[in-house]
């Protein structure tokens, strides 16, 4: 007969019930995304009791729980914490985070060169959002010399791994001329794999190729496509011209009430362009009652949001115009307005760094003309160039 004694059996079923406990936390905890919705308590113990045993995917999961305060009140520093830990593990979506957490200093303090050694790693284990943030780095000369010609081979390697938005990236390298010769026809190339994954500012800047006619013919119903794709994600500069598109009956029959509703919504994220062109057609009564108040308010932001330039000078102007024919309680009104406003910008997933994201920036997102109108006011649309 075989004889186990009690001290060894207790440890044995002891193990056993440790073995078993850690399988559930486990499953407990790769189904977090879900759990976080119904009993987020259970979700964030599970990978608690795991990134404590120093599982370095646990200590990823309940990083980003503290970075986006999913089941747990948001804390940056907890979060760069558990990061850091996974990071040491040479976990390659928590290097990438904690650069980010170095990059934009939360949780600690800012550090460039401490962001790129993160960086640095993550990209070397083929991470291809790491390989397009070195891409971004040296592109824009943060933290590193601007050199396009790296930036370039960065934004290559991630675009081959399928990133949209290396590929975004890479085409509008492509489009400017920069570190390469410039090329419109691979430019769109790269625009059109990117926006087949639906990434916004690719779909944008095809959108201005159509309109521009560069690379291939002008075609205004083909540029009103893509912005419109790009405006349904809440892209503002796409969501412009789709209303400009609307004003001026380019590609699309005119329709003043499209036009109010797109330059609305690109106003409403702090577009100043848009709320230059709001002022006028609430002054003008196109696609909207008239309404100088409406008009006023939006020439007041205008004038406010907009870079030093022709731009803010006309709209200073335009402003002037209208507060000249109101009356001072109307002005009054139209002041409070203003004053009270608040930006309400479209969070774009692909627009954003982290978690493992990132941030992009199309070719001149915004650039306008002014033209005279017979009112003597002025009105904002596209360039041609």
């Amino acid at each position: 007969m075989v004889r186990v004694w009690a001290g060894a059996l207790a440890a044995i079923l002891a193990v056993g019930g440790a073995a078993a406990a850690q399988a559930g936390d486990t499953e407990t905890c790769k189904s977090a995304e879900t759990l976080l919705k119904n009993d987020p308590k259970k979700a964030v113990s599970a990978c608690s009791r795991l990134a404590e045993h120093g599982e370095a995917w646990a200590q990823l999961q309940l990083a980003r729980m503290y970075d986006n305060g999913e089941g747990v009140p948001q804390n940056y520093v907890v979060a760069a914490k558990w990061y850091r830990k996974a990071a040491d593990q040479a976990n390659a979506e928590a290097q990438y985070n904690l650069f980010a957490m170095y990059h934009f200093g939360q949780g600690v303090q800012r550090d460039d060169e401490q962001a790129l050694k993160w960086l640095q790693k993550a990209a070397d284990q083929n991470l291809s959002e790491a390989q397009r943030g070195l891409g971004l780095l040296h592109r824009d000369g943060q933290g590193v010399p601007q050199d396009y010609s790296k930036a370039r081979e960065w934004f290559e390697k991630a675009a081959e791994q399928g990133n949209p938005a290396a590929e975004s990236n890479l085409g509008e390298m492509y489009a400017r001329g920069l570190g390469v010769p410039r090329d419109d026809a691979e430019a769109l190339k790269w625009y059109r794999k990117a926006a087949a994954q639906g990434e916004v500012t690719a779909q944008y800047n095809i959108g201005r190729m159509y309109d521009d006619g560069r690379g291939l013919t002008e075609d205004n119903a083909e540029a009103v496509s893509w912005y419109r794709k790009a405006a349904d994600q809440g892209y503002a500069p796409a969501q412009l011209n789709l209303g400009v598109m609307y004003h001026d009956a380019e590609g699309v029959p005119q329709d003043y009430a499209e036009a109010v509703k797109w330059y609305g919504r690109a106003a409403d994220q702090g577009t100043a362009a848009a709320q230059f062109n709001l002022g006028v057609v609430y002054y003008l009564g196109q696609g909207v009652q008239q309404d100088l108040v409406k008009a006023e308010m939006w020439s007041i932001l205008a004038s406010e949001n907009s870079s030093p330039g022709s731009q803010r000078d006309n709209a200073i102007r335009n402003r002037d115009v209208m507060a000249r024919k109101m009356t001072s309680a109307q002005l009054e009104e139209a002041r409070r307005l203003a004053l009270e406003w608040k930006p309400h910008p479209v969070e774009i997933y692909n627009l954003r760094w982290k978690p493992v994201g990132g941030s992009t920036t199309g070719p001149d997102a915004l650039i306008v003309q002014l033209i005279e109108i017979t009112c003597s006011m002025v009105c904002t649309r596209r360039s041609r160039g």
